[in-house]
């Protein structure tokens, strides 16, 4: 009997990686996926916090698709080793600090040495020619396959027939006929071969769930380097700078003010890390304080604490300062919003 070729899919979530999987698997061979934790992917924690999200899914996109596709995932911790490539990418950021093509190569790369180690023979993406303005387009597709090591070992099912053949096409593992030609950024391909496998629910097809995109996150990475003065983060890092409202007043802190209650309550996990306040006299949020912050700075801290609680209007508000264990009240008047520059806000 002949040997059955083996792949391994790269899993984002997304819809791309689900149809590429299920065109190999459909020839034949078997399939399993790799999905990379970086940190910087973790839309699902955000749906379960906000209550804006609470109608949204609260899963692991990847481990979802796995279970449609009825193929095992493979999910590999690549934090320490992604720093390099989000803080001093070769090929430079995107629009905001996405490294998305240096990412696409390190992640290919990866999936190499995975299946040289695992005796598989080639490797699966859901990338599609011009749907991504830096990773995706026809002349930096040969550079991932290049830099990546992964050469032609690398198919991309969606889009294969617009660039040469690869090994697994000219060994006969998968049948070229059998592949597309998708290009450009319209959806609407994957959408009509979704319907056509019988894949109803599916992530959102234009979306992405790396946080590096968002402008707003990306802002509050530049601010948090700047203010540290090292370009390095940790995974608390990334996790802190997507939740809550962030404040600087001064150069030597900021603030991290919980917007709703799934907020507070994530936050709290963190109150032993940093010198956290709340309102006593009036309800209000749970605020972090990260930096160094002196007498004065609290003070400040303390008013604008005051002014997101519901004692906004009043003329004092009594805050609760916790640092290193000792609690201390502070009575303030809530800051005004003309004393509030709009630099202020990361």
């Amino acid at each position: 009997m002949p040997v059955k070729p083996k792949a391994v899919a790269l899993i984002s979530g997304g819809l791309d990686s689900m149809l590429a999987a299920r065109v190999v698997q459909q020839q034949g061979v078997h399939v399993e996926g790799i999905n990379f934790f970086t940190g910087f992917c973790v839309e699902g924690h955000t749906h379960a916090i906000r209550k804006r999200d609470q109608a949204r899914p609260k899963r692991n996109n990847a481990l979802w698709v796995a279970e449609q596709l009825g193929i095992k995932l493979h999910i590999i911790d690549i934090i320490e080793e992604y720093k390099k490539v989000v803080i001093n990418p070769k090929h430079g950021y995107g629009a905001n600090l996405n490294p998305c093509l240096d990412c696409k190569i390190f992640m290919v790369g990866k999936a190499r040495e995975w299946i040289a180690e695992n005796d598989f023979d080639f490797i699966v993406t859901g990338e599609v020619i011009g749907q991504r303005p830096m990773s995706q387009r026809k002349d930096t597709m040969p550079v991932v396959a290049r830099e990546s090591g992964a050469e032609d070992r690398l198919l991309r099912p969606l889009c294969a027939k617009n660039l040469p053949p690869t090994l697994p096409e000219r060994e006969g593992w998968v049948q070229r006929d059998q592949l597309f030609d998708f290009s450009g950024r319209s959806r609407k391909p994957q959408m009509a071969l979704a319907e056509q496998f019988g894949f109803e629910d599916y992530a959102q097809p234009a979306g992405g769930c790396c946080f590096l995109t968002d402008r707003n996150y990306s802002a509050k990475l530049q601010d948090l380097w700047q203010a540290r003065g090292t370009r390095d983060y940790e995974l608390d890092d990334i996790m802190l700078l997507k939740v809550g409202r962030h404040i600087r007043p001064r150069p030597n802190f900021k603030m991290i003010i919980a917007r709703e209650e799934g907020e507070t309550r994530f936050l709290q996990g963190y109150r032993k890390s940093f010198i956290h306040m709340h309102p006593v006299s009036h309800r209000g949020p749970l605020v972090l304080i990260d930096g160094t912050p002196d007498a004065d700075d609290l003070l400040l801290a303390a008013r604008l604490t005051a002014r997101y609680s519901q004692g906004r209007d009043a003329e004092r508000v009594e805050v609760s300062v916790v640092r290193n264990g000792v609690s201390e009240s502070l009575s303030v008047a809530p800051i005004s919003s003309q004393e509030m520059p709009d630099e202020w806000h990361i």
